[in-house]
């Protein structure tokens, strides 16, 4: 239990460092007019992870905007993980790991009596880390343990903590100290450790996906792309997104970026002294959500952009999905997103 409440208060310490600020905020210089697709949700997002969010409804919200049954009871200290081989996943402060599968409305535990930090399962296989810093794989039929790691863990760390992706017989988990270990699962074997970044404080990955056949992972503040090369650049990331062939970073230091599925940066634009709450990209579009009330439209190659005005709820937990902004209890439509 004591580990459980030590994840929890690091984890949360992300979110009052971000969202300490200076006396000097965004302050753009030319107002557009006023962002009018704001509606009401009618719902609120209670938890939230890298890919997922938990709706007070007892839905799972996905980047891509699909809504999944759950069934999380967050007052009993359940905590969502995510979703993925067909369940949703979740884990109590006893160390168990829930996995609920909303077709046939039944569940399957796992008692692993540790803390989770993170799981991912492809309907056979689960894969834990622990909030020390252990990995495992489990058999989902038989609830044994096939494999278990050693790891490490940061001295804090970011709320963005990302599960472990199955990518046919190999197993990329995403550590919390900046590492990518991937394993064979049908071997039972560690193959490669990758290494993102070494940094002591805030080092867990917080963002990963596949981009023009190359894996790229990022950490708080540096990014990887890994292929037949490798290549790490440093930005302090609060935002990241892409297309088909660009990554778009929006950074501490009020900068969006845009990077080259090989890191190179390919455009930038600054916004003195803005806070970014996320990014989403829809058609030839590319949507900033800032904190002091604006929603910023960029074009891709970020050379033009428009300044709006936006009511939105002042409050930090926010989730950006396709065509999406969950601010609260709004959602801010942006391109050609349609009221549901």
């Amino acid at each position: 239990m004591r580990a459980y409440r030590v994840l929890g208060l690091v984890i949360a310490g992300v979110f009052l460092l971000g969202g300490c600020s200076t006396k000097e905020v965004f302050e753009p210089k030319q107002i557009d007019g006023e962002w009018n697709r704001v509606e009401s949700s009618g719902v609120e997002i209670v938890d939230k992870t890298a890919d997922f969010a938990l709706l007070d409804n007892d839905e799972v919200l996905s980047k891509e905007n699909n809504t999944t049954k759950a069934d999380i009871d967050t007052q009993k200290n359940y905590r969502l993980i995510g979703e993925s081989g067909g369940y949703v996943l979740s884990s109590d402060i006893k160390g168990d790991l829930v996995l609920f599968d909303p077709r046939t409305k039944t569940t399957k535990t796992l008692e692993l009596k540790k803390t989770v930090a993170a799981a991912s399962t492809d309907g056979e296989v689960v894969a834990v880390v622990f909030a020390s810093g252990k990995m495992a794989l489990y058999s989902l039929a038989t609830k044994e343990p096939l494999l278990t790691l050693e790891g490490a863990t940061s001295v804090a760390l970011d709320g963005r903590i990302v599960n472990p992706y199955f990518m046919n017989d190999l197993v990329l988990f995403l550590t919390l100290d900046g590492k990518v270990v991937i394993v064979n699962k049908k071997r039972k074997k560690r193959l490669r450790t990758i290494i993102v970044s070494a940094d002591e404080y805030f080092n867990n990955v917080i963002y990963f996906d596949i981009l023009k056949e190359r894996l790229i992972v990022a950490t708080a503040k540096k990014i990887l792309s890994f292929g037949t090369t490798q290549k790490r650049v440093e930005y302090e990331a609060r935002n990241i997104t892409h297309d088909d062939s660009t990554l778009y970073v929006a950074t501490k230091q009020g900068d969006i970026v845009a990077l080259s599925p090989k890191l190179k940066e390919v455009a930038k634009v600054h916004f003195p002294f803005a806070h970014f709450l996320g990014l989403v990209i829809d058609g030839d579009k590319l949507y900033a959500l800032e904190q002091e009330g604006y929603l910023i439209s960029l074009t891709k190659d970020l050379l033009t952009y428009s300044v709006y005005e936006i009511d939105i709820p002042d409050e930090s937990n926010v989730y950006s999905a396709k065509g999406r902004f969950y601010v609260g209890d709004k959602v801010v439509l942006v391109g050609d997103a349609v009221s549901k």
